[in-house]
């Protein structure tokens, strides 16, 4: 089994910035993909940001020149450098991974349980 481990949220003022960190650990795997999603209650999940193991990154429209999503692949941590923040990025936000397990070579996903990132205007 695999567990994501997600720190570094809490409550910042507008402009601010946060760092969010997650690790997976467990072992028997290679991760393909890890991802920043967000939700707000009533709302559906969101990409945030999402990198692969080979270092390409993609970002929502609304975080670019903001997020930096960056990756330790040696480590099977992701992070999320979150700079000039926002009132409407209070979310929970939760960490994902996509791996392959080196015996079969099957693929699964996991999620993080969500920390909250709270941004005051």
């Amino acid at each position: 089994q695999v567990q994501l481990v997600e720190s570094g949220g809490g409550l910042v003022q507008a402009g601010g910035s946060l760092r969010l960190s997650c690790a997976a650990s467990g072992s028997g795997f290679s991760i393909r993909y890890m991802a920043w999603h967000r939700q707000v209650p009533g709302k559906q999940r969101e990409l945030v940001a999402g990198i692969i193991t080979g270092g390409n990154t993609n970002y929502a429209e609304s975080v670019k020149g903001r997020f930096t999503i960056s990756r330790d692949n040696d480590k099977n941590t992701v992070s999320l450098q979150m700079n000039s923040l926002k009132p409407e990025d209070t979310a929970v936000y939760y960490c994902y991974t996509n791996l392959r397990w080196t015996g079969d070579l099957s693929e699964s996903t996991f999620w993080g349980q969500g920390t909250q990132v709270t941004v005051s205007s």
